[in-house]
């Protein structure tokens, strides 16, 4: 292949990563809702392992366990974030970082 395939291949990949990405996003959102109405933390460190170890497993390479866990790492704290925030603006009456009857875990654990 040449360099312009190759790149073309690579913006392909991007864009189909954006969707799943996105589609992931939404996922998330509606988990977050659901947290908030059955009063569980956005913060779920046993959850976050398991999806770690599931990347890892599904990993066949050429990126090493590590670096896809650092990935997935990153995707959790935006996920987390945008969970925050939308339930923020869900006007659940707690305080920030807390749902309703419930406090959440704000620090990361990694």
């Amino acid at each position: 292949m040449t360099l312009e395939e190759l790149r073309d291949q690579i913006d392909a990949l991007d864009r189909q990563l954006v969707e799943l990405l996105s589609e992931r996003a939404r996922a998330a959102l509606m988990i977050g809702h659901l947290k908030v109405k059955t009063s569980l933390p956005v913060y779920e460190p046993a959850r976050e392992k398991v999806i770690y170890q599931n990347v890892r497993a599904a990993n066949k390479g050429p990126l090493p366990d590590i670096e896809l866990t650092h990935i997935y790492e990153r995707i959790i704290d935006v996920m987390r974030a945008l969970q925050r925030a939308a339930l923020k603006g869900q006007g659940t009456g707690a305080p920030e970082g807390e749902t309703p009857g419930s406090a959440l875990e704000t620090g990361k654990e990694k």
